[in-house]
């Protein structure tokens, strides 16, 4: 698969049969390369043996090596559930490699042996004479050899809404596809040659970065790992030291570890995520990457496409100006209907009116974009301004007639160099376009001040936002002949007025953009489209910042760092973009430390929507190739849904931070009985065991931790920046460490206590009967388990006490609850159960105490959160 030189022209008649073969044997087919795979299983045992699967491997093996099959048991299954999940995600990057390999078309016509065949994509040659009609997709990068009327879709590739006017000589792209007109072009490169190879290399090369949260939950479950593995080697020394053997304190220290190993934490998380990721699609936000949910809560910076996301995509014609005066145009989407009246509101009069007709058939005759209706519904089809022109028509057209047909012989699809785009009919030309390109061609306007005129028309409608076109004709002497100048025909015309058309920003935009800066987000358009159009629209929107930056791709800084320091700033605008060039704009924004959000919609934003720590994909308007590259598919195509979704991320981000309070606060009430024995050298009865541990953990404990994980997010979401404190920062550790668990403990162990004073046992004295130590083991279970059932409701905020949240916010919190307090009637009056725990149930103080703990983790909660709002001298409440 090499590509072709000057050499390769192969003459009207094509390549012969056998030349054919022979370059396709030696180049091979015209296919995108396939990168080898990762085997399957390979890529499954990496998700298997990442650091935390690995510690979570050594503490399935050290609970089967204790004793303690039960725990090992569900450590492992968590393990292989986990690594399912995430080998699953990982598949979604070769999906979009196998999308670009579908752009091809799958048969095309070339001319071999001196006729025109079909043959199939994959047998084109460098030297292929290929035949093209409108609508066909362009199979390999080719040479025009032969163009009339041609305009080639290159969005997939530039970005450019505007089809591209194509002549004899120029080089078109495997991928694009012939709007217009008819063509015939030399093959010149094929397969991985092409120019939709480069951007699949480079789409395939580029690695999503790990997470925010991937790297916290990393640096937690080594400080985690860390903590457990201390503990547990102190814990066989101080074992050793009171006398017991060595292999019972090595299982009595293993099995202390493994009950501070969080083997809830990957479920906990996943859920939240997973919580999140269903309230997103509800909001038109499809989550195809879990991680991506928590990741959005932290975005920094946002890069945003123009069309459809900020704007509705929608244009309308909604004021006409001729030398007989201006129009206002009143009518719905693409209806046929409208209210027609002059610049000053009164009913429009007949002079004005037929010159505007002239204008709207003029301006169709040079449109190849219609209106069609379409179950009730008047829909563009074919690109969205020229179905406008199509309507406006209409709209203008004699009562009970439509427009008048106009067939053209000839087409000049628009061209970005000429800013125009004409249609010959007959032997009159129209023309429509920018009006800096139209008006100076134009010799019957009333002379300069006729000029001058219009273009303060021009004026006046762009500062309504409007988009506006200027339409003009000619009256040609004849037919022109078979090859002529454009510049010869688009002379000496005259102008018949403009168009302003609007494309109306949704609604919700503005109250957007204003939403994500008040988060702290930095918002930024980058798009291929022209460089006044994306101004236009970022003024129109209020995305533009002041004072105003609008960069054009071919003029970016050659300088990272000088580039890097015009980007990081709000509402900057960035035009003409290529893919190498959105990719570079992401990985510079990263640099500078953002954490970044990238929208695109075509196969050119493939690169930078894998490299953004978020990619968004438009799912009404976006490719295959864009979905499958996105992190996020936006069912809407609407820049608000990405607003949406950045609040359920800061909420699921603060759900884990419930989660990990909740969960450590349950660690120190376990650790604490061991503390005790420890100090006392173990002449302190022991008043839990590790099996006891293992029922909070995955009993008791599981269901409130995954409520927690539901919370709907707080009013305050969006009213700050976004969190850049570790998972476990001080104030967790402070709320964690040195009030609720250090509650929780107390409670426990005087409940344990009173048990066992209440049977007459003293410290130094010998253990109390087997049933004493059982109906205590099981008053400090009892307690452990109240005292995280209130635990749960303090942990919903961290500043606002449960009843200023209201009990029953969180109906998921409430059956989790009762199902915790069920659970509890089962480990202490279940016989079986509760012997195979090692505890009975309470006595009546050790209840009490139990009971108590409820009160006292409510009100030791209520006043931390009190003195902290004190001391940040009365903010707003506001949960996490």
């Amino acid at each position: 698969m090499t590509s072709a030189g000057a050499g390769l022209a192969s003459g009207s008649a094509g390549l012969s049969s056998e030349e054919a073969a022979r370059r396709l044997e030696h180049d091979g087919p015209n296919q995108l390369p396939q990168a080898r795979p990762v085997p399957g299983w390979r890529r499954l045992a990496a998700e298997l043996t990442h650091f935390f699967a690995l510690m979570l491997w050594v503490a399935a093996a050290l609970a089967f090596v204790a004793g303690m099959p039960q725990l090992g048991i569900a450590i492992v299954v968590v393990i292989v559930v986990n690594g399912v999940f995430a080998f699953i995600q990982q598949a979604r990057a070769q999906h979009a490699a196998a999308k670009l390999r579908e752009l091809l078309p799958a048969m095309v016509s070339v001319r071999r042996d001196g006729r025109v065949v079909k043959v199939h994509t994959t047998e084109l040659v460098p030297g292929d004479a290929v035949v093209l009609v409108a609508g066909d997709r362009v199979p390999a990068d080719l040479r025009l050899e032969l163009a009339a009327g041609c305009a080639v879709d290159e969005s997939m590739l530039t970005g450019e809404s505007e089809p591209t006017a194509k002549t004899a000589g120029d080089s078109i792209y495997g991928g694009t596809f012939l709007v217009i007109g008819t063509a015939e072009g030399t093959v010149t490169s094929t397969g991985g040659h092409t120019r939709l190879a480069e951007i699949a290399t480079l789409t395939g090369n580029v690695g999503a970065p790990p997470s925010p949260l991937a790297l916290e939950l990393q640096r937690i479950v080594r400080i985690v790992a860390g903590v457990a593995l201390g503990i547990g080697i102190l814990f066989f020394v101080l074992s050793l030291l009171v006398g017991i053997s060595w292999r019972d304190a090595f299982l009595f220290a293993i099995g202390v570890a493994v009950a501070l190993v969080p083997e809830g934490l990957l479920p906990t998380v996943t859920l939240s995520l997973a919580i999140g990721a269903q309230r997103m699609a509800g909001r038109n936000a499809l989550v195809r990457n879990l991680q991506a949910v928590e990741t959005l809560g932290s975005t920094t910076f946002i890069c945003t496409d123009k069309t459809g996301t900020l704007t509705q995509n929608r244009m309308n014609a909604v004021e006409v100006w001729t030398p007989s005066g201006l129009l206002e145009i009143a009518g719905q989407g693409y209806a046929p209907e409208a209210e027609i009246r002059d610049g000053d509101g009164a009913d429009a009069g007949a002079e004005a009116v037929h010159a505007a007709r002239q204008l709207g058939t003029a301006a169709r005759a040079a449109s190849v974009g219609r209106t069609v209706q379409h179950e009730g519904q008047w829909i563009p089809e074919g690109d969205p301004m020229e179905a406008a022109i199509d309507a406006l028509a209409h709209r203008l057209a004699e009562p009970g007639s439509g427009p008048e047909e106009l067939k053209p012989s000839h087409r000049f699809a628009f061209d970005p160099r000429r800013l125009r785009e004409s249609a010959i009919v007959g032997t009159t030309l129209f023309v429509k376009g920018a009006p800096e390109s139209v008006i100076p061609l134009c010799e019957a306007n009333g002379g300069e001040d006729g000029a001058a005129h219009a273009l303060r028309m021009v004026d006046q409608m762009a500062s309504h936002g409007l988009r506006v076109l200027a339409v003009a004709q000619r009256s040609l002497p004849g037919l022109p002949g078979a090859r002529f100048s454009l510049d010869d025909v688009e002379t000496g015309l005259t102008l018949l007025g403009l168009i302003g058309l609007h494309d109306p920003p949704r609604a919700e935009v503005r109250v957007s953009l204003q939403a994500a800066r008040e988060a702290g987000i930095k918002v930024a358009m980058v798009t291929g489209d022209h460089a006044f159009t994306a101004a236009a629209i970022a003024r129109e929107t209020g995305l533009i910042g002041s004072p105003e930056l609008v960069l054009e791709g071919h003029s970016l800084p050659e300088d990272d760092e000088v580039l890097a320091a015009l980007l990081d700033r709000d509402g900057v605008v960035v035009s003409r973009v290529t893919p190498e060039q959105k990719l570079r704009v992401a990985r510079l924004l990263q640099h500078r430390g953002h954490v970044l959000a990238m929208t695109g919609d075509g196969v050119n934003d493939g690169p930078a929507l894998q490299q953004a720590d978020i990619g968004v994909a438009m799912g009404l308007s976006g490719t295959d190739v864009a979905r499958e590259a996105a992190d996020l598919v936006l069912l809407d195509d609407d820049f608000a849904t990405i607003i949406a979704a950045v609040e359920q991320g800061r909420a699921t981000y603060a759900n884990i931070r419930r989660f990990l309070t909740y969960h450590l606060t349950d660690n120190v009430a376990e650790l604490t009985p061991f503390v005790f024995w420890a100090l006392s050298g173990g002449r302190f009865p022991l008043a839990l065991s590790v099996l006891q541990i293992l029922a909070l953990d995955i009993g008791t404990d599981l269901l409130p931790a995954l409520a927690l994980g539901s919370e709907a997010p707080s009013k305050g979401a969006l009213k700050r920046p976004p969190e850049r404190r570790h998972l476990m920062d001080r104030a967790l550790m402070v709320r964690v460490f040195a009030l609720l668990g250090p509650v929780e403990a107390l409670m426990e162990m005087t409940a344990y206590t009173a048990v066992l004073f209440g049977a007459g046992w003293s410290p130094g004295a010998p253990l109390p009967p087997a049933d004493v130590l059982m109906a205590g083991s099981g008053a400090a279970f009892t307690t452990v388990v109240l005292a995280q059932l209130a635990n749960a409701f303090a942990c919903r905020s961290a500043t606002a006490p449960p009843w200023r949240l209201g009990w029953f916010t969180n109906r998921l919190l409430l059956w989790a609850v009762l199902a915790e307090l069920g659970l509890l009637v089962v480990f202490l009056f279940l016989g079986p159960v509760a012997a195979l725990l090692g505890h009975a149930p309470p006595t009546p103080g050790g209840l009490a105490v139990a009971l108590a703990a409820v009160p006292a983790v409510l009100v030791a909660d209520w006043a931390y959160k009190s003195f902290r709002h004190r001391q940040a001298g009365a903010p707003k409440v506001q949960r996490l």
